[in-house]
């Protein structure tokens, strides 16, 4: 029974950090690049884009596809970026809790 108890105490705990967590994690902002910095992409933790930069050089016609692509590539890149660091703050949280490793994807 006191086993269960500890259980219970350390399901609470875990749901209180997770909570932090969540809020902990649309502060973090991360950015996407891609064409050597030509396009950047901002976004939280929480894959919330915040912002995009283009350089004025791709504003042309003739460049949409090339822009559209790099759009693409510098989502993809936050979204890497932002899902690391997430991972990272769930590591932290879950380190010394003793859980399986498969737990919450990481």
């Amino acid at each position: 029974m006191a086993d269960f108890l500890g259980m219970m105490k350390q399901a609470a705990q875990l749901q209180s950090k997770m909570q932090e967590m969540q809020e902990q994690l649309a502060n973090v902002e991360v950015e996407g690049i891609s064409g050597g910095g030509l396009v950047a992409v901002r976004m939280t933790a929480k894959m919330d884009v915040k912002g995009i930069k283009i350089d004025p050089s791709l504003m042309k016609a003739e460049e949409r596809e090339v822009l559209e692509d790099l759009l693409v590539t510098a989502l993809s890149d936050a979204r890497r970026k932002a899902e690391a660091a997430m991972q990272e703050k769930m590591q932290a949280l879950t380190g010394g809790l003793g859980l399986p490793p498969g737990l919450f994807g990481q």
